[in-house]
């Protein structure tokens, strides 16, 4: 018996304002959780004296959201595809809502890390459909570029006002403002996304429930990432980092068994035979861990090493927002349809690769203009690069597993993202203990360790552009989600 796309393609004419009204509501949750993955940093300070965190448990703050956002994006992508993609990203946004108010009504450190840990398991739930909703709407490869150009130009924006936004808030609001924001946003994503988004049946619990899957890879994804946010901490050859590590693998890989042997798998495994889809999660997990460098040790050089302040490094890293937001929304597009994706990625990985570079000569006393406003125009090449990596990356998906390749595509990220945080951080703090060690000054030191870091970002770009260059194929138009 055939199998019916959750999502029947809906007609091109008089359709336009509901697509489009879609858009937006897709967009501003994505742009939600993204900025509340970053709007927490500047306001950690507060949070701890306010809450008596200890200095330990403040990072929890952080990992408690990754690890639910992280660990369970893969499961909640296939819900999607089975129960209806709709209801899961309606879900998924009432949770986070609700969370936020908790987050900010918070008066004790284990009610903010519960609430972290629900908008966590909401921003899991609505972004894992996100994509998948996206690409069923839109149809056509010029229209589906520039949805994907707006929805990327909106994480775009949530990355770079995120820090901004929250020193504003902070210190004019107060702390629980961060997350107070959330409420007016996402009833308002809410209702919109109830009037625009189509009616979608899934394809049924029965078409996929598998319970045991779901918790391997649940508990592997979140384990894992668990051992990864603690390496920072306790060092990569720890017995607790092996331990974990072990036993997060171990799941993972009864996970991949039973994938293969299950009648009804929560994650097929015909989705990675496809080359684009396999090879655009794995050069996106490589980019993000090396972008991790530019994202926040620059940011730690601005402020540890040339003295400036958190507003003030927000508004010097605005450019780099800038630079990303504007490609993505009036060039990409543009360039996708005329030279296909494929080229457009590796012309943006080309000039991060530029960017880093540069950073791995960045001096002591670096100047803004000369030594980083350069680096902060070519990260623009992000523009190019997230766009051309979504649609990729859901080309080799069927229309019932769209859901599951959103899912997959949105893992790849937390799981890049943690991995750079673990890598990079520890190698860079590493290197300026050595060179503190060997009589180096304070700032000296620091700038050699993020040197470092800048170079092995540039090594796994660098990996990344060879996988796009190999394995990676420009889709035909008629191929994607058929």
């Amino acid at each position: 018996m055939s199998r019916t796309a959750p999502f029947p393609r809906p007609p091109r004419a008089g359709t336009f304002r509901s697509r489009r009204s879609a858009l937006v509501a897709l967009s501003a949750a994505s742009l939600m959780t993204i900025l509340d993955g970053s709007i927490v940093t500047v306001a950690m300070p507060a949070i701890q004296r306010d809450l008596g965190f200890s200095p330990a448990g403040l990072s929890w703050t952080v990992n408690a959201y990754l690890i639910a956002f992280g660990g369970l994006l893969l499961l909640a992508g296939r819900l999607g595809d089975l129960i209806g993609r709709r209801a899961m990203f309606l879900a998924g946004n009432a949770v986070f809502t609700a969370a936020s108010l908790l987050a900010g009504a918070a008066t004790g450190p284990g009610t903010l890390i519960t609430a972290r840990f629900l908008q966590g398991v909401g921003s899991a739930m609505a972004s894992a459909v996100v994509l998948g909703i996206l690409v069923t709407i839109f149809t056509g490869p010029a229209e589906r570029a520039k949805a994907i150009g707006v929805f990327s130009f909106t994480g775009a924006a949530g990355a770079a006002t995120g820090q901004v936004l929250g020193g504003v808030l902070t210190d004019t609001l107060g702390w629980n403002w961060i997350f107070l924001i959330n409420l007016p946003v996402g009833l308002a994503v809410i209702a919109l996304a109830v009037r625009a988004l189509p009616q979608d049946r899934g394809t049924g619990l029965a078409a996929g429930a598998d319970v045991l899957g779901a918790a391997l890879a649940t508990g592997g994804l979140m384990l894992g990432i668990f051992t990864v946010v603690g390496v920072e901490q306790h060092g990569w050859l720890s017995a607790r980092t092996l331990g974990l590590g072990a036993v997060a693998l171990a799941l993972l890989a009864a996970f991949t068994v039973r994938q293969a042997t299950a009648a009804t798998p929560l994650m097929p495994l015909r989705i990675l035979r496809s080359r684009n889809v396999a090879g655009a999660n794995l050069v996106q997990m490589l980019t993000v861990s090396g972008m991790f460098a530019f994202q926040v040790i620059v940011a730690l050089h601005m402020q540890k090493v040339l003295g400036y302040g958190a507003l003030a490094t927000g508004l010097a890293m605005l450019p780099a927002a800038l630079a990303i937001g504007g490609v993505s929304l009036f060039v990409s597009a543009r360039l996708s349809t005329r030279f296909g994706e494929r080229a457009v990625l590796v012309a943006g990985l080309l000039l991060l690769l530029g960017a880093m570079g540069l950073l791995t000569r960045i001096p002591v006393d670096a100047d803004y203009v000369t030594d980083l406003l350069p680096v902060m125009l070519l990260i623009a090449g992000g523009g190019l690069v997230l766009p051309a990596l979504t649609s990729l990356g859901m080309s080799g998906a069927r229309a019932d597993d769209a859901g599951l390749a959103s899912g997959l595509f949105n893992t790849t990220q937390q799981v890049g993202m943690a991995a750079g945080v673990a890598v990079l951080s520890t190698l860079a703090a590493s290197r300026t203990g050595e060179l503190l060690a060997a009589g180096a000054g304070g700032a000296a030191a620091l700038t050699g360790g993020y040197r470092l870091a800048f170079s092995v970002s540039a090594a796994l770009l660098a990996a990344a552009l060879a996988v796009a260059l190999l394995v990676l194929r420009q889709p035909r138009p008629e191929s994607s989600l058929n």
